[in-house]
């Protein structure tokens, strides 16, 4: 299926021919068109130019409305103020089009491919062995997922990277306590639960803490066990291994209920680049990147200066030989750039991380890993804040845990599914229940700016009124339920039909999914996306409200106005499923 041409892109190819014939010195210029209040569209293009040109704008303005074809898309254009246009299109153009978009069979509605894909790898998700995923984890998975669903959809090559944490000084304890209780990660029966997964390791994080703090022997035996564990000794790697395993049971678990996809070959932990360490280090060290300085390997810059006024560098290698976080990240660059090949390189990160990455990325152009080719991106988020507007914690001060938060905005939203369900089983409930419950805090996070804090807020987010997923839920369910009354007649387009005034204004906007998809995913934006579909709802209810449907005045107007409400509901599952929610036929 071809790419349907937007209504924009036809009006802006005319206007763009019509200014390059009444000023043909000009060359290609810009009409610089906008979706506008007082039309369809305006161009405010002519202004600059005129002004170059050292022309009257108005006139020019005249000469360029002279020259415009209107007909089959442009139905009136007209001068206003010092020398916009105010464009109006055809209620026939509102209609083909639309009818060519949902005639595309491949569910892209017609939305074109980017004209020049490439190769991004996406580092997102990053929970740590052995350890509890917080609220904390929740942005970088739910805003790297979106992402990586919106750039996969414009057809750019996706590499999905998840840089857990499994390396490190805290391994030596729970290893040497492995080998000193060798039944404690025993399972018992064949399948394990990601809770039962968790509380094992929890359990032995605890016990051997408190060995490690009272024992001194134990802790000489812990700390020469992570020597061993970076030495590659294999009975130490085999148990460090059995760790790895039991936390990906339990992370496994944490995705699903998340309803993201995290697939084994794409967690790339710490301990993956190790062998490439050394390396690093010698390159950087020999290109003169970094220097020796106290005994460290650092690279230093100008514009990154302590409260003494001292420069900060960035350590590579410690003074004791150890490897610090630089030296993993910026090994994690080479492979990613040399050996996956990738353009664009994506770090779905923490704000408060946003030095560590300037450093980095400055440090890998030096070194020539990075270039005009090849860019890296921190696509840095904030912070999630509790009601009160500090980050969210616990009433004991502790960090909130991401499964009691899932699980409490599925036990809100199964409770708003309930009161409105009418012909829903308990079971029915249950999955419609996780479905809004997920798509709540899922839509709550990714319609903040990504570097803005936002604050979690469940009532709010299961809330059926204002800028929620339930609305859109709600909107989507609607629709088929309108489908399903239909009886015989069907959802067809008629382009010989006046429109509504309320019809065009979703028309219109149904028409500019394919410029909003384009502009989030260059932009790594999905709170573009979701502003996107709560107005497409918005103007839907106003639809609703003035347009009877199954009553409409002719059979035609009925297929027609069925044609509408059936695209409108197909924008709005592609669109929910780019940002990784769910839409269901019945709530």
């Amino acid at each position: 299926m071809a790419s349907v041409t937007s209504l924009s892109d036809s009006v802006h190819q005319r206007l763009a021919a019509a200014l390059s014939a009444a000023l043909p010195q000009a060359g290609s210029a810009d009409p610089l068109l906008r979706r506008s209040d007082r039309a369809d569209f305006q161009a405010n293009g002519i202004l600059a130019l005129a002004k170059k040109e050292k022309a009257n704008p108005r006139e020019l303005a005249a000469q360029v409305v002279s020259r415009v074809e209107s007909g089959d898309v442009i139905k009136d254009i007209e001068v206003s103020g010092p020398g916009f246009l105010n464009i109006r299109i055809t209620d026939r153009a509102i209609t083909e089009t639309l009818a060519a978009r949902y005639a595309d069979d491949t569910g892209r509605l017609g939305v074109p491919h980017a004209e020049q894909p490439g190769t991004t790898v996406i580092d997102y998700a990053q929970p740590n062995v052995a350890k509890e995923m917080h609220v904390g984890h929740l942005r970088s998975a739910v805003i790297g997922d979106s992402v990586t669903q919106l750039l996969e959809f414009t057809g750019e090559s996706v590499v999905r990277r998840h840089h857990i944490g499994d390396w490190g000084t805290q391994f030596g304890m729970l290893i040497q306590y492995l080998e000193e209780h060798p039944h404690e990660l025993d399972h018992k029966a064949d399948e394990v639960s990601g809770e039962e997964a968790m509380s094992n390791l929890d359990r032995i994080y605890k016990a051997a803490r408190k060995l490690f703090d009272a024992d001194e022997e134990f802790k000489t035996r812990a700390r020469r066990r992570v020597v061993d564990l970076q030495a590659g000794e294999p009975r130490t790697l085999a148990m460090w291994q059995k760790f790895v395993d039991e936390s990906k049971i339990y992370f496994f678990s944490v995705f699903e209920k998340l309803d993201m996809e995290v697939r084994d070959p794409d967690i790339v932990g710490e301990s993956g680049y190790n062998d490439m360490l050394a390396e690093t280090c010698r390159l950087l060290e020999e290109s003169g990147v970094a220097v020796r300085s106290e005994g460290a390997l650092c690279v230093f810059f100008d514009d990154i200066k302590g409260p003494d006024g001292k420069p900060v560098p960035l350590i590579v290698q410690k003074s004791d030989g150890g490897y610090g976080y630089a030296a993993t990240d910026l090994s994690a660059i080479r492979d990613r750039v040399f050996n996956i090949k990738a353009n664009t390189l994506l770090y779905v990160v923490d704000a408060r991380q946003s030095l560590h990455f300037k450093m980095v990325f400055e440090t890998a152009r030096r070194a020539g890993w990075l270039n005009e080719d090849v860019k890296a991106v921190q696509l840095a988020f904030g912070t999630v804040l509790g009601k009160d507007g500090k980050p969210f914690k616990t009433r004991e001060g502790e960090t909130v845990r991401l499964v009691d938060l899932l699980d409490e905005a599925i036990d809100r939203a199964s409770a708003v599914v309930r009161e409105k369900a009418q012909d829903l089983s308990e079971e029915e409930i249950a999955e419609r229940g996780t479905q809004v419950g997920i798509g709540a805090v899922k839509y709550a996070d990714l319609s903040t700016s990504a570097n803005r804090d936002y604050k979690f807020d469940l009532d709010q987010m299961v809330s059926l009124n204002g800028d929620t997923s339930v609305y859109l839920q709600y909107a989507y369910a609607r629709i088929q339920s309108i489908l399903r009354k239909a009886g015989e007649a069907r959802p067809v387009a008629h382009p010989e039909l006046d429109l509504h005034e309320a019809e065009r204004a979703l028309g219109l906007h149904a028409d500019s999914f394919a410029a909003t998809v384009a502009e989030a995913a260059a932009e790594y934006a999905p709170h573009k996306m979701t502003a996107y579909l709560y107005q497409l709802a918005s103007h839907y209810t106003t639809f609703y409200d003035k347009c009877p449907v199954l009553k409409a005045e002719s059979p035609e107007q009925i297929e027609n106005r069925l044609f509408l409400c059936d695209i409108t509901a197909r924008t709005l599952h592609r669109g929910m499923a780019l940002l990784g929610i769910r839409t269901p036929e019945r709530l």
